[in-house]
C-alpha cells in the first residue's frame, strides 16, 4: 500500500486540511487510520500537492481571522476512481518486520530475565492499545448490524486490531511457562550443539 491511498481513503468520506488530516495518521488518536498506517508531516503535505497536481484531489482555500488561510482537500471523481480501481487490485499478504521476534529467535544468547522483562514491557504495551481499541468499539459500534455501510467497513479494522492483540497476548501467555523452565545445553533443532 502506498500512502496516496491511505489519504484518499480518509479523505473520500470527510474532506479535511492538511493538519487535521496529518492528525488522522497519529495513533494517539482515536478512530485514526495511525493504528495500521504510519506518515509524517513532511510526507502528508508533499504528497497533498502530488495528488493535487493529478487532479485526484482539489483543495478549497478558506480565510481564517489573523491566520494564514487553510486548505481544505476533497476527493475528486478522479480520485475516486483511482482508490476504487485500487481497492479492486490483488494486494500481497503483509510481511512481518518484527524487531523483538529478531530478538527473541536469538535469546538464548542472554539471560532469560532479559527475554521475560522485554516481553513484560511488550505485554503492557498490548494490553494498552487493546484496552484503546475495547473503548473505540464500546463507544462508536455498540450494535454494529445497525451501522452505515461506511461505520461496519471501520469497525472491520477495529476489529482485525482487537484480534491482533489478543492474539500476541494469548501467544505470551503461551511462551511465558517455556521462559520459566531451564534446559541443558542440548542440540538445536537441526543438531548443532549449543553453547
Amino acid at each position: 500500500m502506498s500512502l496516496p491511498y491511505a489519504i484518499l481513503s480518509i479523505l473520500v468520506s470527510a474532506p479535511s486540511s492538511g493538519y487535521d488530516l496529518a492528525k488522522r495518521f497519529n495513533s494517539s488518536v482515536e478512530g485514526s487510520v495511525g493504528f495500521f498506517w504510519s506518515a509524517s508531516f513532511q510526507q502528508i503535505y508533499r504528497e497533498l500537492n502530488r495528488l493535487e497536481a493529478k487532479a485526484w484531489l482539489q483543495a478549497e482555500a478558506v480565510q481564517q481571522e489573523n491566520r494564514p488561510d487553510k486548505r481544505i482537500y476533497a476527493v475528486t471523481a478522479l480520485g475516486k476512481q483511482q482508490l476504487c480501481q485500487w481497492i479492486a487490485e490483488v494486494e500481497e499478504m503483509a510481511s512481518i518486520k518484527d524487531e523483538l521476534l529478531v530478538k527473541l529467535y536469538a535469546g538464548h544468547l542472554v539471560s532469560r530475565q532479559t527475554i521475560v522483562t522485554k516481553l513484560e514491557v511488550h505485554r503492557q504495551q498490548h494490553q494498552q492499545r487493546l484496552a484503546i481499541y475495547q473503548e473505540i468499539k464500546s463507544l462508536y459500534f455498540k450494535n454494529p448490524q445497525a451501522l452505515s455501510k461506511t461505520h461496519q467497513f471501520q469497525y472491520m479494522t477495529l476489529l482485525r486490531g482487537i484480534h491482533y492483540e489478543t492474539g500476541w497476548l494469548a501467544w505470551f501467555d503461551e511462551i511465558m511457562p517455556l521462559l520459566q523452565v531451564t534446559h541443558p545445553d542440548s542440540a538445536d533443532l537441526f543438531g548443532r550443539s549449543q553453547n
